[in-house]
């Protein structure tokens, strides 16, 4: 029964019940009238009182709903961008958690024009930033190239002269070969999952917005950075190629030295020209004060100094790095999130 059926119900039941009064006032006041006519209008009476009390709190209920909905059409035009994001994402986890369906308009209001809902989980935001506890960080971030295009292929090409010698004009239509190829980047995927207490799923629409972010954010960089710096990566062959130290499928060089510090520049030194000018050392900090306390052999000069100055090249700090990786991180690509 939907609100304009209960509305027309409740006046009905209400006339008959205002006729069924009136009637029972008549018959009261009749010296003629028996108490059994008496007892029979006044059964009918409570028996319409009864089904007026009832429809008239169906109708109460169903009026309060219209209004919620009435409310809540227009507050869209009243709220900012960003906290109509937070209220909509906020409900999708509410209904998540509650095990209730996820309304159309929820899921427009994050973004997901998918008629199946959640192709985009997470808000444009996450995705492009891998979004309580600490936030985690992924170091290669800062010196990768973040892209959002999935099974990303990049062209690549290489040339070679026929020779050494200046080319004459003559000899234009032979001065240049190009090879034409391309690198893959796969999609991989994985699930984060985030742990929500009560009060928090029962607090404000910001704060439980940025408690899931945060968590989703948190889970994505810590999966990237173990992925990245997994030192037995051949544990797991389908994210083997990903990591810096695998020796089967990347086949990335390994130099040794007598000490860390020498492999280091050892290996600054081993790399192209055209790569080392833009190289990086990603190592972990533990690490690079060993080299700093063996070559300061005592002084403290060496604590002060910037570590670019120490090794030579540009340097970033990271405990996942169980041995030191060295190049031009230009050439790395970091796909981003696309969840539901």
């Amino acid at each position: 029964m939907n609100f304009y059926e209960l509305k027309t119900n409740v006046s009905n039941i209400g006339s008959a019940l205002k006729d069924a009064n009136e009637q029972l006032s008549v018959l009261a006041a009749d010296p003629s009238s028996t108490t059994e006519d008496i007892s029979a209008q006044q059964k009918k009476v409570d028996a319409l009182q009864v089904r007026y009390k009832t429809l008239n709190k169906q109708y109460k209920e169903e009026k309060a709903k219209q209004q919620v909905k009435l409310k809540n059409s227009k507050e869209p035009a009243q709220k900012s961008p960003e906290e109509r994001k937070n209220h909509a994402f906020a409900q999708l986890v509410r209904n998540t958690m509650n095990k209730q369906a996820v309304s159309a308009e929820i899921y427009q209001a994050l973004g997901d024009d998918s008629t199946t809902g959640g192709s985009k989980f997470l808000p444009k935001t996450v995705s492009n930033n891998i979004i309580a506890a600490p936030e985690e960080t992924n170091p290669l971030r800062d010196i990768s190239m973040v892209t959002q295009i999935p099974n990303l292929e990049i062209p690549r090409l290489s040339f070679t002269l026929d020779d050494s010698d200046f080319i004459q004009d003559t000899a234009t239509a032979n001065e240049m070969q190009a090879k034409g190829d391309t690198v893959s980047f796969t999609r991989n995927k994985f699930k984060v999952k985030v742990g929500i207490s009560e009060t928090v799923l029962l607090g404000s629409d910001a704060n439980l917005t940025q408690y899931i972010e945060q968590g989703l954010r948190n889970g994505v960089t810590t999966k990237e950075r173990s992925v990245a710096f997994a030192a037995d990566p051949v544990s797991k062959q389908a994210e083997a190629h990903m990591s810096f130290y695998d020796k089967s499928t990347v086949n990335i060089k390994h130099v040794t030295g007598v000490d860390l510090y020498e492999a280091i520049t050892q290996a600054v030194a081993d790399l192209p020209e055209s790569y080392r000018e833009n190289a990086t050392i990603v190592m972990a900090y533990k690490d690079y004060l060993s080299i700093v306390k063996t070559l300061s052999n005592g002084s403290a000069t060496l604590y002060g100094a910037q570590p670019s100055a120490v090794l030579g090249k540009p340097v970033v700090f990271t405990d996942a790095a169980s041995l030191p990786v060295i190049g031009d991180f230009g050439y790395v690509r970091i796909i981003g999130v696309n969840s539901k």
